[in-house]
């Protein structure tokens, strides 16, 4: 049976037992999503160690239809607001999980340093793509996912937040690869700091403006 069937089932039976802790509210959340936070597809999205206030957001979103997807809506629609804040603290104080992406090439760093002084990503997601409050952490997110977000928001098909539809579509498709290979790569456990003023030249410069470059990519924890 495939999780998204499990979901679906789960949410849709009358006979399913009403869960009484958190920990029993999420359990539904990791048939897509993962036990340990390394979610099984890979177009599905890190949540554990997601800021609270951007989960809260999806859910709201998913709930009243902003956000189009039915197995989410599915799920988010037998929540109550209190429990989608609970729901969203839980994952929120999970560790983010090290998948451990391979780093980006020089030639794309220097892609998405000139695309984020254009975009101005650093602006919401922060020097290091972190994030915070309502807006997502970017750094060390799934490749796949983040490839079909972009996609999504610059298609319309993502319509719950439409600046970044307007600045997707102002980005051009080698941008939108570049800056969706960088931020894999750099999980959050090796700093590194974005440059506005220059953009990456070199193997070098790229290492110094993004550390996480320079590390060799190593097997996934298992």
């Amino acid at each position: 049976m495939t999780p998204w069937l499990f979901v679906v089932l789960v949410v849709l039976s009358p006979r399913a037992p009403l869960a009484q802790t958190i920990e029993e509210q999420a359990q539904i959340c990791a048939a897509c999503h993962g036990e340990n936070g390394v979610p099984q597809d890979k177009s599905t999205p890190v949540i554990a160690g997601q800021h609270q206030g951007y989960l809260y957001l999806q859910l709201r979103d998913y709930k009243s239809g902003a956000r189009a997807n039915d197995v989410m809506a599915s799920i988010a629609g037998a929540l109550e607001r209190d429990q989608m804040l609970a729901i969203a603290e839980y994952f929120s104080k999970q560790p983010w999980p090290r998948l451990r992406q391979p780093a980006a090439s020089a030639q794309a760093t220097a892609t998405a340093l000139r695309a984020n002084v254009a975009v101005g990503c650093t602006g919401c997601h922060l020097g290091e793509y972190q994030g915070d409050g309502t807006q997502p952490r970017l750094a060390g997110q799934g490749r796949d996912y983040l490839a079909r977000t972009m996609e999504d928001f610059r298609t319309g098909a993502r319509a719950n937040n439409p600046g970044m539809t307007d600045l997707m579509r102002a980005s051009s498709e080698e941008d939108i690869a570049a800056m969706g290979t960088i931020w894999p790569g750099c999980d959050g456990h090796h700093r590194f700091a974005v440059s506005l003023s220059r953009t990456a030249s070199s193997s070098a410069r790229s290492s110094a403006v993004f550390p996480c470059l320079s590390r060799r990519p190593t097997a996934a924890p298992r």
